[in-house]
């Protein structure tokens, strides 16, 4: 049986991902690294915190569209309860909007995922030296892109308008009244040159405002 070479302290990697092959392939392809061990995998938003507590990684792999809260949410989280962990975006979506967030977020490095898995190995090895490490045709993109001009009131009710939601049912949800949320939706039209929530909505969530 082949002998693991592994340092003696290897990088210890948490990965979450909601595609379970994709989580997998990922955990295979960064296990083969000498330095680096994967001791956690995890495939919703509300499982990151619990499993960075329990297995104290140095890294932790995000995803930004999971079930339950979005990478993003998790990395602002970690900071808190696990600020000895650098948070890495891995990411299928390159957004400007989203490195912002991510940046925001405390995070140490924004990368798309069709990069080979060696400069992802290479970034998980940076990051934990202090360095920040952005895919360089999203930092381009986003420098030129501006900031979201969006509040957070208006995105949340940009979020609460999902799935048919009535002017009503987001009212009741965000504890608003409905001519506030009205007037929140007309706000978000008008910001985003749209004609409608729905096409707002569509809008800043490809600029990744939300």
């Amino acid at each position: 049986m082949p002998q693991d070479h592994r340092p003696a302290k290897s990088i210890r990697v948490l990965l979450a991902e909601d595609q379970g092959m994709m989580r997998g392939a990922l955990a295979l392809l960064l296990g083969l690294e000498a330095d680096i061990e994967v001791v956690a995998q995890v495939g919703t938003g509300d499982a990151i915190v619990g499993a960075a507590l329990e297995s104290r990684p140095d890294v932790a792999l995000l995803d930004i569209e999971l079930p339950g809260i979005s990478g993003l949410d998790a990395a602002t989280l970690l900071r808190d309860e696990a600020p000895d962990c650098r948070v890495l975006i891995l990411t299928t979506f390159g957004r400007p909007g989203y490195l912002r967030r991510a940046m925001e977020a405390g995070a140490a490095g924004f990368l798309v995922k069709d990069g080979p898995v060696e400069e992802l190995a290479r970034a998980v090895r940076r990051v934990l030296t202090g360095e920040t490490v952005i895919d360089p045709a999203l930092a381009a993109a986003a420098l030129g892109a501006g900031p979201n001009p969006l509040t957070a009131r208006e995105c949340d009710v940009l979020k609460a308008s999902v799935d048919g939601a009535t002017v009503a049912d987001i009212a009741s949800k965000l504890s608003l009244s409905e001519s506030t949320v009205r007037n929140y939706l007309s706000s978000a039209i008008g910001k985003t040159a749209t004609r409608n929530r729905m096409e707002a909505m569509r809008e800043a969530r490809h600029q990744g405002w939300l």
